[in-house]
């Protein structure tokens, strides 16, 4: 394990990390996802020793670096504000570091040419950063943590101070770097960074890891409502299980009655159902186990991919359709319609017993 903390805990004013313990492996690409607020840059302080732990411990490589110095520690941060220096042009500022090591001249030279031709940057090298786009900066910031040649690279929202239309190309440089070979711990509250960028995930909460695991382990099998809400999945139903001699169905808080899947269930629990596995019709569908609820549309919302449809059925249904469908149906609000879906949908959040997380 190439990174490992033990129960970190760090209080600041009112706020406290609590109990954080995560492993990230060599070569892996670890985002921490969580709001604003939730702990994840002050987890990142710790890490990298511009703070200390009230408690815990930090390892590298197997080597306890609780308290070693931050140059000492082999560990880059890449700060969200990104702290370029103004009056230095970007050659510099990429050089600073080696500066402060006392490298030679023509080794500091090699090392900065390499960086920029890795984040190519080369032709930035003799602006300073006042004359630089927010994506051309991110790329200087980055090539002034890599010439140091980290072990694992930190990056503090990276994406925050990028225009929407720059995203994709940082992310496309973020996957090459960690290709290559670069460990990466990524903190970000943006549901769709982790998913295109993560080998794991870690899901922070008011100073706690409250999941983590692959991507499909923790959005598939969200461990809470937080994490389902981050997840993008919008239908949650509070259910108590009903069970007979040849049947599983349960009863939601409203009501509402659902099919289930034979299987063992706790008495009560929260199931969740993803949208994109709602049917919308006004006839309903057909097969065994096939739950039809009928209900009233409420709303329609354009979407990426459509619309997403809001159906009243005492409980309210969230269905993702396509424009296509959308142009063939021509549902509309007030309109009565069928909600479908399979039993094998649902899905039970955790081991039923949902923690007190929202």
């Amino acid at each position: 394990m190439m990174l490992r903390t033990e129960k970190l805990c760090k209080r600041l004013d009112a706020f406290t990390l609590k109990d954080i313990s995560l492993e990230v492996s060599r070569g892996d690409y670890y985002v921490l996802l969580g709001r604003s607020g939730a702990g994840k840059t002050q987890l990142l302080e710790l890490i990298c020793g511009l703070t200390a732990p009230d408690r815990g411990k930090i390892f590298l490589d197997g080597k306890d670096i609780t308290h070693r110095r931050v140059q000492d520690r082999g560990i880059g941060l890449v700060f969200q504000d990104l702290a370029l220096f103004p009056h230095y042009s970007v050659k510099d500022n990429i050089m600073y570091p080696l500066r402060i090591k006392r490298l030679p001249l023509k080794e500091r030279i090699e090392k900065v040419q390499r960086a920029a031709e890795e984040m190519n940057i080369t032709d930035l090298l003799l602006r300073k950063p006042g004359n630089l786009s927010g994506g051309e900066k991110q790329r200087v910031a980055l090539a002034r943590t890599l010439v140091t040649e980290p072990k694992i690279l930190l990056l503090d929202e990276p994406m925050a101070s990028v225009d929407a239309s720059l995203k994709d190309n940082i992310r496309r440089m973020l996957r090459r770097l960690n290709r290559n070979g670069q460990t990466i711990v990524h903190v970000t509250h943006d549901f769709s960074e982790a998913i295109s960028l993560a080998t794991h995930v870690g899901v922070m909460h008011d100073g706690r890891i409250i999941q983590e695991g692959t991507p499909d382990e923790v959005f598939t099998h969200p461990a809470n409502r937080f994490v389902a809400r981050y997840a993008g999945i919008k239908n949650f139903f509070r259910v108590t299980f009903i069970k007979s001699y040849n049947s599983t169905s349960c009863v939601t808080d409203n009501r509402t009655k659902f099919r289930l899947p034979k299987g063992d269930y706790p008495s009560s629990g929260l199931l969740i159902l993803s949208a994109g596995d709602v049917l919308l019709s006004r006839q309903g569908a057909a097969g065994v186990q096939i739950n039809n609820i009928h209900g009233i549309i409420e709303d329609v919302v354009p979407s990426p991919s459509g619309y997403e449809i809001t159906v009243n059925a005492g409980d309210h249904f969230y269905a993702d359709i396509t424009r296509r469908e959308m142009e063939e149906q021509k549902y509309v609000t007030g309109e009565q319609v069928i909600v479908s879906f399979r039993s094998e949908s649902l899905r039970l959040v955790g081991d039923g017993e949902e923690k007190k997380v929202y």
